[in-house]
């Protein structure tokens, strides 16, 4: 089974997390740290679909998608992670440059960069046996 036959699943999972009763606090949080808004769903399930449909498509489309996703998210965790605010649910555009505490950063913000960071080093990793 190939990462991005996995991931659809994944994603999926990220976009149920506020429709689960448990995993939110009084605030809407997700594990008390992600506030999830149907924006931000719509990405995740976006995300899924893209993952699915690049892994039936082909290996070379399954390298493709964890390549550019690998990126986007890498790169949206890593603004992040300086800014307080990501690209991918316009948050640097529609608050700007915040401060919550460092710990806090990293917290919110390594689902992003795990994620986008394993796929791209699974290209390297795995790329030749995908061939």
């Amino acid at each position: 089974m190939s990462l991005p036959s996995v991931t659809p699943s994944r994603f999926s999972g990220a976009a149920s997390l506020n429709y689960i009763p448990g995993l939110t606090d009084e605030q809407g949080r997700a594990f008390g740290i992600f506030a999830l808004d149907i924006y931000d769903d719509s990405l995740h399930v976006a995300s899924a679909a893209w993952a699915a449909i690049a892994a039936w498509i082909s290996s070379r489309a399954a390298k493709n998608f964890l390549l550019y996703f690998g990126v986007l998210y890498f790169g949206d965790g890593l603004l992040g992670l300086i800014t307080g605010s990501g690209y991918l649910d316009l948050g640097i555009i529609n608050y700007g440059v915040q401060d919550p505490p460092f710990s806090f950063k990293i917290l919110a913000n390594l689902p992003h960069l795990a994620l986008g960071g394993f796929a791209v080093l699974s290209i390297f990793l795995f790329g030749k046996e995908a061939a």
